[in-house]
């Protein structure tokens, strides 16, 4: 094994005769933040499903902290440091902003008081103290998917799995949220992040993984990755190409 905080070996899922993930490689070392992008259909959620225990794994492995972690249960894979987000956020909705990251909270403790002191230090990391009380229901979509990684965060994780934050965000928004990102990054939180939004994955992730029908077509810096034929051809259209020659 090497120093990476998580890397997944030829990580597969069969659904029935459909390989939505195929023999992927990667890693992500601690304190990296790491883009995994490809047009709809290429496995991303899968594949995170697959590294957050939602799925079990037709073939290969999962290690994370230098430990095997393949078919643990998504709590148990969340105890051991590993957070995510959904990219159709479902918050409790009759519930206030601070329950709803409380609930986070209560994964490394039973008591009351600790699960609200991590709840109020997560609020304050995503800008979310002015909607403190506000029920989740009345949240705007921006405040919602802060709200998402607030409790994602609550679970102290060492990983943050991002799946597709900014999408249906304005570009104000976005900017707010790359910087919220950013921050937690710079906390010493690791991040493997879906994004469509190629801008801000570029802004945030030094390392991009690509794939497309399931399989890893490209990896390397953002620069690399969006001069890489393949991957224009597979995701970012002709039309990039010819704009960026």
């Amino acid at each position: 094994m090497s120093n990476a905080l998580l890397e997944v070996n030829e990580l597969t899922i069969n659904f029935g005769g459909l390989i939505a993930v195929n023999q992927l490689d990667m890693k992500v070392n601690t304190g990296e933040a790491v883009g995994l992008i490809g047009p709809n259909g290429a496995g991303k959620t899968s594949a995170f499903n697959l590294i957050s225990g939602v799925y079990k794994p037709t073939h290969g492995q999962v290690f994370f902290d230098g430990e095997n972690i393949t078919g643990l249960t998504p709590y148990q894979v969340n105890r051991k440091g590993i957070g995510r987000t959904f990219q159709v956020v479902k918050p409790f909705g009759s519930m206030t902003v601070l329950e709803n990251v409380m609930v986070g909270g209560f994964v490394h403790t039973s008591k009351r008081s600790k699960s609200r002191e991590i709840a109020m230090q997560v609020i304050e990391q995503v800008d979310l103290k002015r909607k403190i009380n506000s029920l989740a229901k009345n949240l705007t979509l921006s405040d919602r998917k802060r709200l998402e990684v607030a409790k994602a965060l609550a679970t102290q994780p060492k990983l943050l799995l991002l799946d597709e934050v900014l999408a249906g965000l304005n570009p104000t928004e976005i900017e707010e949220a790359v910087k919220m990102i950013k921050s937690i990054n710079k906390s010493g939180i690791s991040i493997l992040m879906i994004e469509h939004v190629l801008q801000a994955t570029m802004a945030i992730c030094s390392h991009i993984v690509v794939l497309d029908y399931g399989k890893k077509i490209a990896e390397g810096t953002p620069q690399e990755v969006t001069s890489n034929p393949e991957v224009i051809k597979a995701y970012l259209g002709d039309d990039y190409e010819a704009v960026n020659n």
